[in-house]
């Protein structure tokens, strides 16, 4: 049930029963009750604090990695689209950036000012708040290797400093605290040519643009990679590439890739999504894990 507040008391821009849809790659889910967009940290900070003890509560990059199931959110969305995308410069080589700064801006900003070490960010298709959540990375690179410490917020408007051994870090996963959320982070880099690592990063992306189905609407990798293997060539030697349920089918070019052909709806992305773990088990043995988070009625989580 939603929460009563006089919303001339905030900053921010809130909006109700708004389709998710809007606001994932992959271009599908239902409605959440409340999405706010806050205009500042402090302004977050009161808003959360209004609402109730027992109000679902989730925040949302630019839902790259997120799957909403059809009958969307029961509960306040935290949009960090547009908000909390500050990065300023720390002493010598750390930077405090924002947790809804793009993670291509930051690679940018390293670049411009000859830090290396974070090339990896301009591979990952979201913000820096989701990437801390779930420890993104690419191109060899983690977002938590960077990682000095981080700010939170909790249910009741309360912020947090905390350092990086407060969390249990692993790859695509982070474990910490209970019902916090990351507002922003310190990062540490290394001076170097900057100029040589955005070329770099160029040709990196030029490959991936080739062997990924870049463009079209999808979550990027559904599935991590088991130890010593990848999810797209299990999933592709069960025959599975270009195998479809609904409107969703199985990337013919990356097999690690589920595509919204236009009519999908998140129930054929789920059904599809269980296929691949019951084939890849049956046939390997290997019980495949999400990347992708999946919420929705069934029970919201926090990205």
């Amino acid at each position: 049930m939603m929460t009563a507040y006089n919303a001339e008391n905030f900053k921010g821009t809130l909006l109700l029963d708004e389709p998710m849809s809007k606001h994932t790659s992959w271009r599908i889910g239902g409605s959440a009750d409340q999405f706010y967009t806050p205009a500042d940290v402090d302004d977050l900070a009161q808003f959360i604090s209004q609402l109730a003890a027992d109000e679902n509560l989730m925040f949302l990059g630019l839902g790259s990695n997120l799957l909403v199931r059809d009958k969307g959110i029961r509960g306040t969305v935290i949009s960090l689209v547009g908000s909390l995308s500050d990065i300023e410069v720390l002493e010598e080589n750390c930077l405090r950036v924002g947790a809804g700064t793009s993670c291509a801006k930051l690679a940018r900003f390293c670049h411009r000012n000859n830090l290396i070490g974070g090339e990896f960010f301009a591979g990952i298709p979201g913000l820096l708040g989701g990437a801390l959540a779930m420890n993104a990375g690419a191109f060899g690179g983690e977002t938590w290797l960077r990682v000095k410490s981080v700010t939170t917020i909790n249910k009741r408007g309360q912020i947090f400093n905390r350092s990086h051994d407060d969390y249990e870090i692993s790859y695509r996963s982070v474990k910490g605290q209970y019902q916090e959320w990351f507002v922003g982070a310190d990062l540490q880099f290394e001076f170097g040519d900057g100029e040589a690592a955005a070329k770099r990063v160029k040709k990196l992306l030029e490959h991936r643009a080739i062997t990924q189905p870049t463009g079209l609407p999808s979550c990027g990798s559904v599935f991590k990679n088991p130890p010593d293997d990848y999810a797209a060539r299990l999933i592709e030697s069960c025959g599975l590439k270009a195998y479809a349920i609904g409107g969703a089918v199985i990337s013919e070019k990356h097999a690690n890739f589920i595509i919204n052909t236009g009519s999908a709806k998140a129930s054929d992305v789920e059904a599809l999504i269980q296929l691949v773990q019951l084939s890849v088990k049956k046939q390997h043995g290997i019980e495949l894990q999400t990347e992708v988070k999946i919420i929705g009625d069934a029970g919201n989580e926090s990205l």
